[in-house]
């Protein structure tokens, strides 16, 4: 049985979170929480949360939670918000603010 939590419009671009994603999945939960916390990145506390609220998911369902690993981390890109800087002689260059929809699933080793 597996246990998801996700946080759907994160306003990081998938790529970067899919850096720290890379680091954590297959790990024991206890492990991947303490890789997160002390790395230096902005989507470390992010991928924390969600990782905590996977864990409480399987906590409310009476999960073992010390034998609960990371099975699944997904990072999915999310909608665009585009938006214009204005530059010089009346031109405008745009700027592509991503967003991102992260799953996390965890499972009973």
């Amino acid at each position: 049985m597996a246990w998801k939590s996700t946080h759907r419009f994160a306003r990081i671009s998938a790529r970067k979170v899919r850096l720290i994603a890379d680091l954590i999945r297959g790990r024991d939960v206890q492990d991947a929480l303490n890789l997160l916390k002390f790395t230096p990145n902005r989507a470390a506390p992010m991928l924390s949360k969600v990782l905590t609220s996977a864990i409480a998911n399987a906590n409310e369902a009476e999960a073992d939670v010390e034998s609960l690993v990371v099975s699944e981390v997904r990072v999915d890109e999310g909608p665009t918000m585009k938006r214009f800087r204005p530059k010089d002689r009346g031109r405008a260059h745009s700027i592509l603010k991503r967003t991102s929809h992260i799953q996390i699933a965890v499972e009973e080793e």
